[in-house]
C-alpha cells in the first residue's frame, strides 16, 4: 500500500482513525488541508517578485511559483496550482503566512493613503478658506508657499477647462500632498524610535 494513501476504514470523517498506534489524519482534514495550502500559494501568486525574493523560501517551491506565472491555459493553470500546493505541504507555512500577511497590510495602508490624499485634495480646492489652516496643524514641516502655488494652478486649470480637472496641476497637487503625508508619516516614526529606542539599555529613562 502506498504510505500517501490513506485507508477510509481507518479513518472517521473528522478525526481519523487508530491504526499502528497512531492517529492519522482524515481524508477530509487532508482535503481541508489541500485547500488552504492552494490559496495561500494564490496569495503568494498575487506577490511581486521582488518581495517573493525576501522570503525564505525552498528553490523548488519558487520555482513551481514561476512556472504557474508561465502558464498560460486554464487547466495547465489549475493543475500547477494543485502541485503548488502539494509541494508547500513539504515546507513550514507559518512564515509563507506571515510573509502574505505583512504584504496585504501594507496594500491596506497605501490604499487608505490614496484616500486620504485624494480627500485632502479636494478639500484644498474647495471654498473653505479654513482648510490651510487645517493643513498647516496637520503638516507642519511641509511648504505652504509651494501648496498655495499648487491650489492655484489646480483651480485656474479647472475653471478655463473643466476637463482640467484631471490636468497637470491636478495630478501634481496629489503627488505633492503624497509626499507631504508620506514625510509626516516617516518623522512620526523615526521620532518614536528616538524616545522608545534605548528603553532596553536604560537610556532615554530618569532624569535629564
Amino acid at each position: 500500500m502506498n504510505p500517501n494513501q490513506f485507508d477510509t476504514d481507518d479513518a472517521d470523517e473528522d478525526f481519523g482513525g487508530s491504526a499502528g498506534g497512531y492517529s492519522r489524519p482524515s481524508k477530509s482534514a487532508l482535503k481541508r488541508e489541500s485547500h488552504e495550502l492552494q490559496a495561500l500559494g494564490k496569495q503568494l501568486l498575487e506577490m511581486p517578485d521582488n518581495r517573493l525574493d525576501d522570503i525564505g523560501m525552498p528553490e523548488r517551491l519558487r520555482d513551481a511559483l514561476d512556472a504557474y506565472k508561465k502558464t498560460r491555459s486554464f487547466e495547465g493553470k489549475r493543475r500547477q496550482l494543485q502541485f503548488i500546493g502539494k509541494v508547500m505541504r513539504e515546507v513550514d507555512a507559518e512564515p509563507l503566512r506571515e510573509a502574505v500577511a505583512q504584504f496585504q497590510m501594507g496594500h491596506a495602508r497605501n490604499a487608505l493613503a490614496l484616500h486620504q490624499a485624494e480627500a485632502w485634495r479636494a478639500e484644498l480646492l474647495s471654498d473653505d478658506k479654513d482648510v490651510l489652516t487645517r493643513w498647516a496643524q496637520a503638516f507642519p514641516g511641509a511648504d505652504l508657499q509651494q501648496l498655495r502655488a499648487l491650489v492655484r494652478s489646480a483651480r485656474k486649470d479647472a475653471a478655463e477647462v473643466p476637463e482640467k480637472r484631471s490636468g497637470r496641476a491636478y495630478r501634481e497637487l496629489f503627488q505633492y500632498i503624497k509626499q507631504a503625508m508620506e514625510a509626516h508619516d516617516a518623522e512620526a516614526v523615526h521620532g518614536s524610535e528616538g524616545v522608545f529606542g534605548n528603553v532596553e539599555d536604560g537610556e532615554g529613562q530618569g532624569d535629564e
